[in-house]
């Protein structure tokens, strides 16, 4: 699966983004493990999942084909 980022990943707290790396790695394993909590954001991001990254941060993300396209890394809070 191939990963692409719509937004400025660097914007992202330094330990976030590392946070993200070993979920991404999660993800490639099993995109579906209990520990990502993958589930449809379909109400607020048309189209998009999320999965968590931190106890606060999630990632907002679209499937295309076998592309992953993440939208957003921000908290909880300031997504919904």
């Amino acid at each position: 699966m191939e990963v692409k980022f719509h937004k400025n990943f660097n914007k992202i707290p330094i330990k976030i983004q590392e946070s993200f790396y070993e979920r991404l790695d999660l993800f490639f394993q099993d995109k579906y493990d209990k520990i990502l909590s993958n589930h449809s954001v379909d109400k607020t991001f048309p189209n998009c999942k999320s999965i968590n990254i931190s106890g606060d941060y999630r990632a907002i993300f679209e499937e295309t084909g076998e592309t992953a396209i993440f939208i957003t890394i921000e908290t909880h809070a300031s997504l919904y």
